[in-house]
Order: structure tokens, then C-alpha cells, then sequence
């Protein structure tokens, strides 16, 4: 039989519906792969062989139903589980059991979605970084802080994963396991029963292998099983945006460069979009925002186990307790303010693409990578999709991100979708 953990989430969907497989051999094809391989990549917090197996049986036996009919899906450790330990990576919380579902489980499980174990999360999606290695060299980061969501799909551990962004934790791990990483509009999944850090910049995004499993998982977790209008693409224009040029590798650069290549060959239309202050700019604005979120998010944990807390943690929710609320409040209505006005910045466009990351996943594990290409973005809150570009100089995945107005998710995806045929024959 087919290593079935390496079929596309839409073509496992078609032969559990079909009939051609089980649900039960799908899960036990990827428990076996996960057997052999997550020793190196450790991906997984919980995993529980038995449990997924009965719960593959007993779909099989009531017959898949739902747009995800049985698919492996991976849950970072910030987002409850009502059935398995949710410790938001931190040992404060090491025997932490919710008692419900977050929403975005409680969906995917409506959609017949199969919830297969929760993945390796920094500590509270911030710093500390979990025991996850990349797929694709143990030796380096698979960035952060959706660290275990990333490496699973792109060592064909799960096929569907669930991260949050909160400055760069989908779209750069996404680009350093070489998979696809999207960010939806902020607000466009509830984040209810995912632990916050920045409820004001929180986002629930997604990993999968191609860009039409991503739109199915969307698809589900928006509650409709209908394709997303595959409205026709004529040259579409594509501003290119390279801010913090300073921070570029050569890596990174590259991967614009085939992604440029792509859109033309694609029949787009590159427009090389000028230096933009305004927007690098937003960085200053991202941070307090994010710091003034966290002292009260984490308020508790500072009072109550300040002594288990990295000295990281005691020094930034210090910090952010500082900012009152008068400022903080201040802080994020100019966030509102820019982000009306920087829509301008696709006027005449129907699309940016700009990094996702400063270059190939850094050496080590002690840190998860700058999110200085995400930040900024996440702050807006638009959409944005990182795409595989080859390989950098040192053997490990570049990628391009892919960013559209706020709102603008399906035009997006249909982009992306457009797009990934051309550039993976770039990267060939």
C-alpha cells in the first residue's frame, strides 16, 4: 500500500469517502511513520497511539462524515483539548487538563476531523523553546512558537496542524519546515480556550503541505463545505516588498527572486514597490502593544509562580504591567488607525510578496528565529501565506510570503493556489 501519510490531505479525504482506505489505516500508516521518526524531530507533548486508534475505529464504524472525514490533524499545546493535557508549554502547567474543547477543536472535530495529539509549543508562544528539531536538520530550529504544528506536517506526521501567530509563530516556522503556513485575517477564527498572550494580536493559523488542504481545513473551520470560488486569474499585479533590507540573507533573497520568476511565468505582473517608513515603523508599535497584552495576560503566573518563570518572563511582564492602561488602550487605537490607513498600500495591487523570514532556519535550539518579516504584518492583522521556495545555501527551506488586505482571505488563497504550480516548477 501507499505511505498514505504522505498523500495530500484532499486526496486522503477522497478515498475515505471513496472507501479505498480507513480511517483506522490512515491513522495507524501515520502512527508507524511517527514511530520511526518523531525519536529525531519530537514534535509531539501528547500523543496517545491507543486512543487515536479507537477513535479511527469508531469513526469508520459510523462512517467518516464531514469535509475532514478523518484527517490527522496536530494541535499546538496552547489550545485546549477537552480530552488531552494542554500545558502551554510550560511547566506551571505540566498536569493541566481542560474541561472543554477549544472552538477551533470543537470545529474541526464537527468536521470530522480526526484531533491526533498536541505539538510542541515555546512556553506560553513566547520564548523557552521546546525539544522540536527541524525535519530537515536536527541541528536547527524549526522556528517558533508553533514549533511541534510546523515540523510534524513537513515530516508527514500529521497532515493538518493548528498554530497561533502572535508576531511570526505560523508564517516563519512555516517557511523554515518548507510547508505551507497561513494567518487568516485576525479574528477570523475564535481564539476561545486558547491561552492568550496578546489577545489584541492572537491569531489561530494553519500548516498544511499544499494550498488546497488549507482551504479545505479553512473551509471546515469557517462552517462551509462549498470550494472557494476559483474566479479566473488574469495577471494579477504583485508588489514586491522587501523591508529591513539589512536583515535579508542570501537565502531569502533567492527565494524572491524564484517567486518573482514564478508570477511572471505564471502570467502576473511584478511592481517593485518602493521603501515604505510607515511600515517599518509599525514595529515600534508592535512591541508595547504585544508587552502591554502580556503583563496582563500573564498577570497570574507572575504573581503565583514567579519563581518557576525563565528571568525573560519576570523582566518583559514587569515591564508590561508598567504600561498603564490609559497608554496601553491609546497604543492599540493607533494600531486601528494605521491600519486604515496603510491599506493604501495595495491600491493598484492584488497582492505583496515580501519575506517571511530573514533566511534559512538559524544553527541551534536555544532560540526560534527573528519574526522581524511578521510582525508588522500580524500587527495590521491582514492575511498572509507562506509558500515553499527551494533551498538555501545550507541545504535547509526558504520560502515567500504572500499578503493581502484585510478581509481579503479567499482572494488570497485562490492567489496562492495560482501561484504554487509555478513556483515549485521554479524550485525544481
Amino acid at each position: 500500500m501507499t505511505e498514505l501519510h504522505k498523500m495530500t490531505a484532499c486526496d486522503a479525504v477522497a478515498q475515505v469517502a471513496s472507501g479505498d482506505i480507513t480511517v483506522e489505516e490512515l491513522v495507524r500508516d501515520h502512527l508507524a511513520h511517527i514511530a520511526q521518526r518523531d525519536a529525531a524531530v519530537q514534535a509531539w507533548t501528547h500523543l496517545d497511539a491507543d486512543a487515536a486508534i479507537a477513535a479511527a475505529q469508531a469513526m469508520d464504524k459510523a462512517g467518516p462524515a464531514g469535509p475532514l472525514a478523518g484527517l490527522p490533524i496536530a494541535v499546538k499545546d496552547l489550545i485546549d483539548t477537552g480530552d488531552m493535557p494542554t500545558t502551554y508549554g510550560s511547566a506551571i502547567y505540566a498536569d493541566h487538563q481542560p474541561a472543554t474543547d477549544a472552538d477551533v477543536v470543537a470545529d474541526s472535530r464537527a468536521a470530522g476531523g480526526m484531533i491526533f495529539g498536541k505539538s510542541v509549543s515555546t512556553e506560553f508562544a513566547w520564548r523557552n523553546p521546546g525539544p522540536t528539531r527541524n525535519p530537515h536538520n536536527p541541528a536547527h530550529t524549526p522556528g517558533g512558537s508553533s514549533s511541534g504544528s510546523a515540523a510534524a506536517v513537513a515530516d508527514h506526521q500529521a497532515m493538518l496542524s493548528f498554530g497561533t501567530q502572535t508576531a511570526g509563530s505560523v508564517i516563519r516556522p512555516a517557511a523554515y519546515c518548507g510547508v505551507i503556513g497561513f494567518k487568516p485575517t485576525r479574528g477570523s477564527y475564535s481564539t476561545a480556550g486558547v491561552k492568550p498572550l496578546s489577545p489584541y494580536l492572537d491569531t489561530v493559523g494553519l500548516f498544511a503541505r499544499a494550498v488546497a488542504d488549507i482551504e479545505l481545513f479553512d473551509r471546515a473551520l469557517r462552517g462551509s463545505e462549498k470550494a472557494i470560488p476559483q474566479t479566473r486569474v488574469s495577471s494579477p499585479r504583485c508588489g514586491v516588498l522587501l523591508p529591513y533590507k539589512a536583515q535579508l540573507g542570501s537565502g531569502a533573497e533567492a527565494a524572491i527572486e524564484r517567486g518573482c520568476r514564478a508570477v511572471e511565468k505564471a502570467g502576473g505582473t511584478l511592481v517593485e514597490m518602493p521603501f515604505n517608513q510607515a511600515f517599518e515603523d509599525l514595529a515600534a508599535l508592535h512591541v508595547p502593544i504585544m508587552l502591554g497584552d502580556a503583563g496582563r495576560s500573564l498577570a497570574a503566573e507572575f504573581r503565583d509562580h514567579s519563581d518557576a518563570l525563565v528571568p525573560f518572563y519576570r523582566e518583559k511582564i514587569a515591564e508590561g504591567q508598567a504600561i498603564d492602561d490609559a497608554t496601553h488602550h491609546a497604543n492599540q487605537a493607533e494600531a486601528d488607525r494605521r491600519r486604515m490607513e496603510m491599506a493604501a498600500m495595495f491600491h493598484g495591487l492584488d497582492m505583496i510578496m515580501t519575506p517571511p523570514a530573514p533566511g534559512e532556519a538559524p544553527h541551534g535550539l536555544e532560540a526560534t528565529g527573528d519574526p522581524v518579516f511578521n510582525a508588522n504584518w500580524t500587527l495590521l492583522g491582514w492575511p498572509c501565506v507562506t509558500l515553499p521556495a527551494g533551498m538555501g545555501p545550507n541545504g535547509l527551506p526558504v520560502g515567500v510570503q504572500l499578503v493581502a488586505p484585510f478581509g481579503a482571505d479567499q482572494a488570497l488563497l485562490t492567489l496562492a493556489s495560482w501561484l504554487e504550480p509555478a513556483l515549485r516548477q521554479e524550485c525544481n
